[in-house]
């Protein structure tokens, strides 16, 4: 059995590159397998049930790992406004909410799934479920593939395999050992957009402050250099931190820790300030309530539970009378406010990672076709590669975007060689 196009893993990437490439040229057989008996498992858990399709804005500043350029042209190749309007010719027109995200109109990550699965089938793919691919090699011209039920022959190869995170939706990080034995070199992976685990005998008790969620900055320090700054909501947790600003720092901290680099998160639980700016807001505030606890004047800047517990992890009493405190401790608070160290320990791992940080080198891949530099004729999209962006749509946007740059180069291969259908 043989196919001039055969993709391994029916997810968002993979359901994109094998609809694109057919709507460029029919006449390209292409084959989608995946080891799932129903496909698109991630999709239907991502976004809450509700799939965050992308967002309104995306740009190469919004991923890390791979190098700009590169994930720049990538990202051209299908910008968001040809997303959107992909989605509604699917009959899935996409509405805004907050921080540009971008939700089908019904609110179900099914009618995405449904929409992409039809088209397929509309297009004539050839989609081969409950065929989990247990090894990929290259023999003169063509790749070989053996499933736990066949083997076939394809004279182009894509990896749509994702990563690791969520592992119940069949991300097991298989495609990174295919991509290997192929001559591909592997940036070790670790869980991205993931809740972090803190110290639980930190004197700021996560646990006390668990169901709170408010504005902040996280800063990661590397070696003792500002890495990254983010901004966000975080959510205090029993385990630790979650919510957008924790998630986003999150492949930070995996990365360094992975690489037993010196890594330290602080937390600005007053976005926007700056020591000096903060001190001086205080200084103003007691100044003109010198009468008022600090827990009370701390309360109209944050919220009232957060600014209990900093008190108490400096050691100040709530119920301290502001104009008594001295200069020194208020410096010691204004610094607690703005430069927090979080103790994280660890992170709640794959299970509830949304994306993996690390896969394929980038750098490996021409970006104007998403072919492989090492093995012509395989090409490599989506997660799998060392490519991973923040929260609000934009791996999604990703996985939409390298799936069209591989589809441009397949919907040109070679003149189809095989005959027939495969059978299910």
């Amino acid at each position: 059995m043989s196919a001039d196009v055969a993709i391994v893993g029916a997810g968002a990437a993979g359901l994109a590159a094998a609809i694109f490439t057919r709507r460029l040229n029919r006449q390209v057989r292409v084959v989608l397998l995946d080891g799932a008996r129903r496909p698109g498992a991630k999709i239907l858990v991502s976004g809450g049930g509700r799939c965050n399709v992308t967002n309104v804005r995306v740009t190469e500043q919004d991923f890390a790992g791979g190098s700009r350029d590169g994930v720049r042209q990538v990202l051209r190749a299908l910008p968001v406004s040809a997303t959107v309007a992909f989605f509604r010719e699917l009959g899935v027109p996409l509405h805004e909410e907050e921080h540009g995200k971008l939700f089908p109109d019904s609110n179900r990550a099914r009618d995405v799934l449904d929409a992409l699965l039809q088209e397929g089938d509309r297009l004539g793919v050839e989609r081969l479920d409950d065929h989990r691919v247990l090894a990929v090699s290259r023999q003169h011209q063509e790749f070989a593939l053996e499933t736990n039920r066949r083997t076939l022959s394809a004279g182009r190869l894509v990896l749509a395999t994702g990563g690791q995170s969520i592992p119940k939706s069949g991300s097991d990080g298989a495609g990174w050992n295919f991509a290997k034995d192929l001559g591909h070199t592997i940036v070790p992976p670790v869980p991205a957009l993931v809740p972090l685990l803190l110290d639980s005998a930190s004197p700021l008790s996560h646990a006390e402050l668990s169901g709170v969620s408010h504005d902040v900055e996280i800063t990661a320090w590397l070696a003792g250099r500002v890495a990254t700054r983010v901004t966000g909501s975080l959510l205090w947790t029993h385990f630790g931190i979650s919510g957008p600003a924790a998630l986003d720092v999150s492949r930070h901290w995996t990365r360094a820790a992975a690489e037993k680099l010196d890594i330290r998160l602080t937390l600005n639980v007053c976005p926007g300030c700056t020591f000096d700016s903060l001190d001086g807001r205080l200084v103003d505030l007691i100044g003109s309530r010198p009468r008022a606890s600090l827990q009370t004047l701390l309360a109209s800047l944050i919220p009232s539970a957060v600014a209990s517990a900093l008190l108490k992890a400096v050691g100040i009493e709530e119920g301290q009378i502001s104009g008594a405190l001295t200069r020194d401790r208020r410096r010691t608070l204004t610094h607690a406010l703005v430069e927090w160290t979080l103790p994280v320990v660890g992170t709640r791992g794959y299970n509830y990672a949304e994306v993996t940080a690390g896969g394929v080198n980038f750098a490996e891949i021409n970006p104007r076709t998403m072919e492989s530099r090492r093995c012509p004729g395989l090409f490599l999209v989506g997660e799998i590669l060392d490519v991973d962006g923040r929260l609000g749509g934009f791996n999604f946007q990703w996985a939409w975007s390298s799936a069209m740059v591989s589809a441009r180069a397949l919907a040109h291969s070679p003149a189809p060689r095989a005959q027939g259908r495969f059978s299910g």
